[in-house]
Formats: structure tokens, C-alpha cells, sequence
């Protein structure tokens, strides 16, 4: 029980990180002049999907909320980040604002928070 408690720890200052990491490569990453058409497309919708899964299962783990309250936090705490980086990219010179991004996010958010559904089923 004790390994089992200090594991998830562990894992939650991972998730925690995670998730800074990714905010912090959204928006200072994300303003620099090299990440103006960094990916093309449509691979970039790809990039989108998966940042944000991951973003929305270590948002969902790391808020250390049980149920429900996890999913919430993680699926619209993922789309509040994703409209918030789609506004800044409004006033990035190079940068494009889209509704087919946020779209990406949006799925690779709900992805993420199943994935976190299925971690928690199979964690009991």
C-alpha cells in the first residue's frame, strides 16, 4: 500500500510537469519566430491531437480529483488551454488563429480524457 501511495505520487509530479511543460511550449514556445509553420499541413492537426491528449490525461491525473471531477478538469481545462493558445496566436505576427485547430484540440482532448477514463478503470 505504501509503494502504491508513493507511486502515485510520483506520478502526479510527473503529470504536473507534463502539463506545465506543455502550457509552457504553447505559449513562450509558440511565440518565438521558428514556430511559425514549424509542422505543415495536415500533419499539424496530428501535433495538435496528441499535445492535447496528453495535455488533458496529465491535467485530469495531476489534479488528483477522483471520478467525474477528474474528466471535467481534464477535458475543459484542455479545451480552456486550447481556445486561450488559439487567442494568443491571434496577435503573434506569422501565427494563424483557426477554428480547425481548436477542432484538434478538441479531439485530442477528449482522447485524452478516455484514456484517463481507462487508466482509472484499470487502476480500480
Amino acid at each position: 500500500m505504501f509503494l502504491q501511495h508513493m507511486l502515485s505520487r510520483h506520478l502526479r509530479t510527473a503529470a504536473i510537469l507534463l502539463a506545465l511543460g506543455i502550457v509552457t511550449s504553447l505559449f513562450l514556445g509558440g511565440a518565438q519566430p521558428v514556430a511559425v509553420n514549424l509542422v505543415p499541413e495536415p500533419w499539424d492537426k496530428l501535433l495538435h491531437g496528441i499535445v492535447f491528449a496528453l495535455l488533458a490525461w496529465a491535467l485530469g491525473f495531476a489534479s488528483g480529483l477522483h471520478g467525474w471531477r477528474s474528466l471535467a478538469v481534464a477535458f475543459f481545462g484542455s479545451l480552456l488551454i486550447g481556445l486561450l493558445d488559439e487567442w494568443h496566436q491571434l496577435y503573434l505576427p506569422g501565427r494563424q488563429a483557426g477554428w480547425s485547430d481548436f477542432v484538434a484540440d478538441m479531439a485530442g482532448s477528449l482522447i485524452g480524457t478516455v484514456s484517463l477514463t481507462l487508466w482509472n478503470r484499470k487502476r480500480g
